[in-house]
């Protein structure tokens, strides 16, 4: 994605849209930071995990990804 192109709702890598959220660090960093933010957000995180995704999938989809951005804005 690049600067000057608007954000869409989609399904993201959960590393593209942390960085989204974090761009000046690492995505490894980034990770963490938006993992931490989620963790500490119990609606966000509640929601988030209610339906048949999984934590450990490497993809946010299109409806965890709307609820993130409800939650914390958009990147």
């Amino acid at each position: 994605m690049k600067e000057d192109e608007p954000f869409r709702v989609r399904a993201y890598h959960k590393g593209i849209l942390a960085h989204l959220y974090n761009p000046g660090l690492p995505v490894e960093a980034a990770m963490r930071k938006l993992r931490n933010w989620i963790r500490k957000n119990e609606d966000l995180y509640d929601a988030l995990y209610s339906g048949r995704e999984g934590k450990n999938d490497h993809y946010f989809t299109r409806r965890q990804v709307e609820l993130i951005v409800e939650h914390l804005g958009e990147p």
